[in-house]
């Protein structure tokens, strides 16, 4: 089971410096591979606020990461243009789950020969998947899938996590992550933005690996409550290693059975 985390946002290279040698010393003591994931831009917020750093300081700290720490990389990509050049240095290409039908960025994403990770909609159903999976094997025959399950809206301001969704996308035959932070969110129900429920990300997990997962997804920050995007569901960096420890045990667990 691997690991994609990191914050949610690039807010300085000192929040992402120290988070990515924290979360390699912990994913090397467990074993566990581990894909650092933060975003340069966040272009789907609620309401006008704090976006990140920009692409081309944000793949500068990025690149930073890679070549320090020996880490791969993992970061969204938000319109086709910038596909090639996010494959300079990502090794996973992310589409956001509200693009997840944008067919010219996805076809984009797997032109790169990166791997593409896709996020479920909150508006889609698990089976919807199967539509982005073939937009991408249609431009790349031999192409890297991952698709991440983030909740799915149930009314206003809530999302719900539906575990037989972790099941139903396996079968399609590529690797599945459980995004247990974007779960957690309560979409715009704080006068335009975005909370959350950290507390809730341990259980979520839990109930997720028992399912059957491939990997995980984990927003963390060394001080959640201060960052830019996302504060709300954000997992503390010094409690990352913990909920690790509890969710291996589980796959080992499970894959024993």
């Amino acid at each position: 089971m691997f690991l994609i985390a990191g914050p949610c946002a690039i807010e300085s290279r000192e929040i992402v410096m120290q988070t990515a040698a924290t979360l390699k010393e912990v994913c090397d003591r467990l074993g566990v591979q581990l894909y650092f994931k933060s975003s340069f831009d966040k272009a789907n917020r609620t309401s006008p606020s704090a976006r990140g750093v920009g692409m081309e300081q944000g793949l500068a700290i990025l690149k930073e990461v890679k070549e320090t720490y020996g880490l791969p990389i993992l970061t969204d990509v938000h319109e086709s243009w910038q596909c090639a050049k996010v494959a300079e240095v990502a090794d996973v290409l992310q589409i956001p789950a509200f693009l997840a039908r944008q067919t010219d960025l996805l076809e984009a994403a797997a032109k790169t020969g990166r791997i593409v990770n896709v996020k479920k909609g909150q508006f889609m159903a698990p089976w919807d998947m199967r539509g982005a999976i073939a937009k991408i094997e249609a431009t790349r025959r031999e192409a890297g899938i991952w698709l991440t399950e983030r909740g799915s809206s149930f009314g206003y301001g809530n999302l719900i996590v539906d575990m037989t969704s972790l099941v139903k996308m396996r079968e399609y035959g590529y690797p599945v992550v459980f995004d247990a932070t974007h779960s957690v969110q309560q979409p715009s129900n704080q006068a335009g933005v975005t909370g959350g429920n950290r507390e809730m990300v341990p259980h979520l997990i839990r109930a997720a690996v028992a399912v059957g997962v491939d990997g995980l997804f984990l927003e963390v920050h060394p001080q959640p409550e201060k960052a830019i995007s996302d504060a709300a569901n954000q997992v503390r960096l010094s409690d990352v290693e913990t909920i690790l420890k509890q969710a291996l045990a589980i796959d080992q667990l499970v894959r024993n059975a």
